[in-house]
């Protein structure tokens, strides 16, 4: 692997790659885990280390709590990651809340103001819809415009949407629970191989979300954003931005238009990216990023044993 940075790219997972004793391995090798869970609980006033190590499950989940939670763990495996290698990335990007953890990566926000913005924004999702009301579900197996008018002609007087590109054949719906299962239903009559109805309390990156999106703007306009000291794509217009403006901007569209994680995993490759790296809990992106572009290689570091790995790679 070529030890410049130009075709080398980090990603950060979203919501779904959380689980109770996530980065209990890097924490028992570098106190650094601890230390900015800690700074994450002092800015919240929980204790978020305890609830990612022991749970219980429920809570980790509720969306307020998760955010939170996975920007930690992917900023601190980043620090580490930072402190083994002096090979950075040209480029970074999130799925979804993981763009939050990239601005922090790149310094274009705060930790601090980090977390607090991030469960703001969670807390402000599960306002926006009262639970049982919204689902999501995972269509495999159909291509994207199928999907779209499926849910367009499903939706009736509701709401349901295409919002996450993720892969080749693989979309998430989300909107009113009723029109998800009609287009559910839809989806499975016109050959997708699975329509699978997620375990979520919020229908992200829907139009049902925009309340939510709207009440985020106060919050966005009250923080500090400067400009990334690494270029980021983002999930809304699949671009980079060096405005706080913009970036502020994007990040309340993001909250209630689609994931294009297709086309910003293309992006990244069209650029010259060649080397891409999931950094966070879990391995969801890795998997997708294979999908996406197969003649790239691809890494996901989250303990010592994948950190170590990567940088055996490098100094090759």
């Amino acid at each position: 692997m070529s030890t410049h940075p130009d075709n080398l790219a980090f990603v950060f997972p979203g919501q779904g790659s959380q689980s109770i004793g996530m980065l209990a391995d890097l924490s028992a090798s570098y106190p650094e885990v601890k230390h900015i869970f800690e700074r994450a609980s002092d800015a919240l006033s929980i204790d978020l280390w305890s609830l990612v190590s022991q749970g219980p499950d429920e809570e980790l989940n509720q969306t307020q709590n998760t955010q939170p939670a996975m920007l930690a763990a992917g900023y601190a495996v980043w620090e580490i990651w930072r402190q083994q290698s002096a090979i950075q990335p040209a480029w970074l990007a999130g799925h979804s809340l993981g763009e939050y953890t990239a601005l922090v990566c790149s310094g274009a926000l705060s930790f601090e103001d980090g977390i607090k913005l991030v469960a703001a924004r969670g807390r402000l999702m599960q306002e926006a819809v009262p639970p049982g009301v919204g689902a999501m579900a995972a269509i495999l197996g159909l291509e994207d415009q199928q999907i779209i008018d499926i849910c367009a002609q499903a939706a009736e007087t509701e709401i349901v949407s295409a919002v996450n590109f993720n892969s080749p054949g693989q979309v998430v719906i989300a909107g009113n629970k009723a029109a998800v299962e009609r287009a559910m239903a839809a989806a499975k009559d016109a050959g997708a191989k699975r329509a699978l109805l997620l375990s979520v309390s919020v229908p992200s990156h829907c139009a049902l979300m925009q309340s939510a999106a709207d009440k985020l703007d106060s919050y966005l306009k009250a923080i500090e954003i400067v400009t990334p000291a690494i270029k980021i794509v983002h999930n809304v217009d699949v671009a980079s931005h060096d405005s706080p403006d913009a970036i502020r901007s994007i990040l309340k569209e993001q909250l209630h238009k689609p994931v294009r994680w297709v086309e910003s995993v293309n992006y990244l490759h069209q650029n010259g990216v060649t080397h891409i790296v999931e950094c966070g809990p879990g391995k969801v992106l890795i998997g997708l990023n294979k999908r996406i572009v197969k003649d790239a290689e691809h890494f996901s570091i989250y303990n010592s044993e994948t950190i170590n790995t990567l940088l055996e790679q490098i100094n090759d």
